[in-house]
């Protein structure tokens, strides 16, 4: 962990065109109830994030999923325009209330029917699918037995993912099994920001577990029904963690943080064990020796053959007790508004808005954050490929009179954090691909549709397409494997 550095992410000394290696993946990213609607048809019922964005005050405006995108209507429409763009991969995931309603029990035909007419269309159209089994959307009927917070749900997690890699694992190469557990288990039921909105953390540490558990069993399923080559991963939105300053104060906060938002997934998937002193940190709140069986941890590290990455912008924390501003210092952690904490055991860490520019979220925007990650990854698990699964920024776009969508802020975001892969890239580590987040604008959680991701605009009202500019920007840098006129980033720590 470094201290915190003013540079800019712009900041640049030399003009050059970066090529990435021959192979490396270029694609875009989504998630099922944020793009797909259809939230009634064809068997498919509540999921967490249905019944949350339904509950009066819990999402921007009272938006919900409900039609979103309408991708499930126009997913062949929308793959057309993946393919004019040029992208070489999607990452899309796999609504589980969709493929079986209750969360256990035999499939519902129609619902396995939708994620292989989609397939078979990428496919048609030379874009590799990949496959995300959980993008956060339980199914209700699990979370009224206890979800994430029960051990049961990983077993049926188990059953679920068999009978989707055993309806497309023919088709589909790339496999994830969780899109960042993190948000599941500490925004759904720590601060009580997503789905399903409870604060309480012993649930959440719990929730912690059980998510680790069914990713492990996942991973033990998948490799009993896909074929041998198909490549199996985890995504984690890893917090590239920078204390404010060097007091011994803020280097703890630093730690606590990087424990409960790193190490809690990175210790036991990739080394077998929970970190010590993310147990001593936690042990008043949960009860480990009893929530962790004998056998677990052997379960939750099987092999896997990619880590995926998630990456927006760092984590600027000090220790709120030792501060002259006190405890009550903003958050500022990037996870939405809340009285309760997200950080179990850390409750009196503060946390804070780095110096420069920011995107609409209010998150700083900073590649060499993403540059060090990387790097901190690849040190501590070498050997282990690496994908940027997401990345990517929201600005306020709109229309303009010419009926284009301009965003060079958007541009010169996913340009620095190019270059500062590339860089990583030339530093010897393997990453073998970028999905931005994401294709187009979709229902943006708790910021219902107030928030625009997407590189291409999409007209809710109308649900027109209009690819942004940046749209047909990254369609060049995909076509070429080239990024041309980037920035060589002073990335080192």
């Amino acid at each position: 962990m470094t201290a915190v550095r003013s540079e800019s992410a712009e900041s640049a000394n030399v003009s050059a065109s970066l090529r990435f290696p021959p192979g490396f993946v270029w694609g875009a990213a989504t998630a099922a109830y944020q793009i797909e609607g259809a939230a009634a048809e064809d068997g498919r019922t509540p999921s967490i994030w249905d019944t949350f964005s339904h509950t009066p005050g819990r999402v921007h405006n009272g938006d919900t999923g409900d039609i979103a995108a309408d991708h499930y209507h126009r997913f062949r429409d929308d793959v057309a325009l993946m393919s004019d763009l040029g992208l070489a991969a999607y990452r899309f995931s796999v609504s589980w209330s969709r493929v079986q309603p209750t969360g256990r029990g035999p499939a519902v035909q129609r619902g396995l029917d939708f994620y292989r007419s989609l397939t078979d269309e990428l496919l048609d159209r030379g874009i590799t699918p990949v496959a995300t089994l959980y993008h956060w959307d339980l199914p209700q009927d699990l979370e009224d037995v206890g979800g994430w917070t029960v051990r049961d749900t990983a077993e049926r997690f188990a059953d679920y993912a068999a009978l989707v890699a055993g309806a497309i694992g023919d088709r589909v190469p790339y496999w994830t099994t969780l899109n960042e557990p993190w948000c599941s288990a500490f925004l759904g039921y720590g601060s009580g920001v997503h789905a399903p909105g409870r604060t309480e953390p012993e649930s959440a540490l719990r929730a912690v577990h059980h998510l680790n558990l069914a990713h492990g069993k996942a991973i033990g399923v998948l490799r009993s029904v896909l074929p041998a080559a198909a490549q199996t991963s985890i995504t984690l939105n890893l917090h590239q963690i920078r204390p404010l300053t060097t007091s011994s104060g803020d280097l703890d906060a630093a730690r606590r943080i990087d424990a409960v938002g790193n190490r809690v997934f990175l210790g036991p998937i990739l080394g077998g064990d929970y970190p010590a002193d993310l147990l001593a940190d936690t042990a008043h709140l949960v009860d480990w020796e009893s929530l962790v069986r004998q056998g677990d941890l052997a379960e939750i590290s099987r092999p896997i053959d990619l880590l995926g990455i998630n990456y927006y912008t760092p984590t600027l924390v000090s220790d709120g007790k030792q501060r002259a501003d006190g405890p009550d210092v903003p958050r500022n952690d990037g996870h939405g508004a809340s009285d309760h904490s997200p950080w179990p055991g850390s409750e009196h860490v503060a946390f804070h808005l780095p110096p420069g520019e920011t995107t609409a979220m209010r998150w700083a925007v900073d590649a060499t954050g993403l540059y060090d990650l990387i790097h901190r990854v690849a040190r501590e698990h070498p050997g282990l490929p690496l994908m940027v699964t997401e990345n990517g920024a929201a600005y306020d776009d709109y229309i303009s009179p010419e009926g284009t969508v301009n965003d060079p802020e958007r541009i010169a975001y996913l340009r620095s954090h190019l270059a500062a892969i590339h860089r990583t890239i030339a530093d010897g580590v393997d990453v073998r691909g970028y999905f931005l987040w994401s294709l187009m604008d979709n229902f943006e959680w708790a910021y219902g549709y107030s928030k625009r991701f997407g590189a291409v605009y999409v007209d809710f009202g109308t649900q027109r397409r209009i690819p942004k500019q940046s749209a047909h920007w990254y369609a060049a840098v995909a076509r070429e494997n080239v990024l041309q006129g980037a920035a060589e980033e002073d990335g080192a720590s």
